[in-house]
């Protein structure tokens, strides 16, 4: 079989989280062919793979919207009531229909400049604004939608490759790239959501100091747009964990389109490996990119707290500098607070390092089902993390999981309920050791990357057959 995996700001550019889950999820599959398709915003790094890609990619294709330009023609081509009325829906955020506009932009050889500067645009956005925005200035709607819907129609004209079956691993764009290649080769895609697309696109325009405020509602509608565009024709859509999939029904998801496979790790790869010998100190591991959203400088505080109450631990911080920017903030804080012990180790081989750990940390803002929380309780460590994303399940387990507690969990961006959480681990070895050999037991029933690889297989032919009906 031929898959085309669509993916969005991760693998192969990023290492860890998705990337780490998609590299290894090939590797699985060597009897399948793969191509990427990958969608990034900067093309300076076009070509930078942080991954040795496994023998069985045979082709990547790259697609980057930072910068995005086309060529006006001089002369905006005649469009069909189908087509206008496909546009209009496009530009209010509605429900356009897709194939129109697929047409529109890869077989009429209209450019997004041509759509862009006509006077069906400007017709139909001035229409938007006196119904909905009638106070925002249209010279800020005119550019917020021009910039929203320039890389979407970028993406729309972009030579697919063929396949055999598309699998975005998230809704947004990829997922309208998904529906796009299914359109082309009439073959079925399906979606696997490690994180909720919609809601953390929601959660950065509320904040995003560039959006005008005035028109919020219309970007996020814009997504929602998408989300729903997408799993409107998939064939499968696949989530990490039961709150996830009733977060896609709510978002437009039919409930019967909708499954949860969890993922997997290599368990034994980390069951093998021994605890800490007890010593004077405790050693503390956050495995995590250095970003934003992993909230890190909210762990520092936590840990600079903890020194005050518990001086014998250390913490450790392995990972890669994904944003340098807030990487240099995070180690002037360790400066200006002169926390000790705290180790920044860069990116590291986790299974050569996880015997110097007594447990871990995680401290995000958003997360899905993270692998090194998984990762952590196969080698029998136990976490303490912020409910987000899975963590609460993975923590404390389901009403099916009578395992017993794996770590603690607190509320994200909770400096003082982080630090009194790493404070108790700390402090009570045998609880921990006792949270430890939960969590091990947890990651060997549910979390194994053989089921995972398997219920993925499955769920290919339950698409193929769903398509053939």
């Amino acid at each position: 079989m031929r898959i085309c995996v669509i993916l969005e700001g991760c693998y192969p550019y990023v290492t860890g989280g998705v990337s780490t889950w998609m590299h290894q999820y090939i590797q699985a599959m060597p009897e399948h062919e793969f191509v990427i398709l990958a969608i990034g915003t900067d093309p300076s790094i076009k070509g930078k793979y942080k991954y040795k890609l496994p023998d069985n990619v045979v082709e990547i294709r790259e697609i980057f919207l930072t910068g995005v330009k086309s060529a006006r023609r001089k002369r905006f081509p005649r469009l069909n009531d189908q087509e206008k009325a496909s546009l209009s829906e496009l530009i209010r955020c509605g429900s356009p229909e897709w194939e129109t506009l697929f047409e529109m932009m890869q077989h009429k050889g209209i450019k997004p400049d041509d759509i862009l500067s006509s006077k069906q645009f400007q017709k139909t956005l001035t229409e938007v604004c006196d119904a909905h925005f009638r106070y925002a200035a249209f010279a800020d709607m005119f550019h917020t939608v021009r910039s929203m819907l320039m890389p979407l129609f970028y993406i729309m004209q972009a030579d697919i490759p063929p396949a055999d079956i598309y699998h975005t691993i998230t809704t947004g764009y990829a997922g309208i790239l998904a529906r796009l290649g299914s359109y082309l080769y009439h073959v079925p895609y399906m979606i696997t959501e490690h994180g909720m697309y919609t809601r953390e696109r929601e959660e950065e325009i509320l904040r995003a100091n560039w959006v005008v405020p005035d028109c919020r509602s219309l970007l996020i509608r814009f997504f929602y747009m998408l989300s729903e565009a997408a799993y409107s024709r998939a064939g499968l859509v696949t989530s990490l964990f039961e709150r996830a999939r009733k977060t896609q029904i709510e978002l437009g998801c039919p409930a019967s389109l909708c499954r949860v496979i969890p993922n997997g790790i290599h368990y034994e790869q980390f069951a093998s490996i021994p605890l800490r010998e007890e010593d004077d100190m405790v050693h503390i591991a956050a495995v995590l990119r250095i970003a934003p959203i992993k909230d890190v400088m909210t762990m520092l505080y936590a840990f600079s707290e903890l020194k005050t109450r518990f001086p014998a631990a250390r913490l450790y911080i392995a990972g890669p500098e994904e944003d340098p920017e807030y990487a240099e903030e995070c180690y002037e804080l360790v400066r200006r607070l002169q926390i000790e012990d705290v180790v920044f180790m860069g990116t590291i081989k986790v299974t050569d390092y996880m015997q110097d750990f007594d447990f871990t940390v995680l401290s995000s803002i958003s997360e899905g089902q993270p692998l090194s929380v998984l990762e952590s309780f196969a080698a029998g460590r136990p976490c303490v993390t912020t409910d987000v994303g899975c963590c609460k399940e993975l923590i404390y387990g389901t009403d099916q999981d009578r395992l017993g507690t794996a770590g603690i969990c607190v509320p994200p961006m909770q400096t003082h309920a982080l630090s009194l959480a790493m404070e108790k681990l700390c402090t009570d070895r045998q609880g921990r050791m006792a949270m430890g050999q939960a969590a091990k037991e947890r990651a060997r029933l549910y979390y194994q990357h053989d089921d995972m690889i398997r219920h993925y297989q499955d769920a290919y032919d339950e698409v193929f057959d769903r398509w053939q009906e």
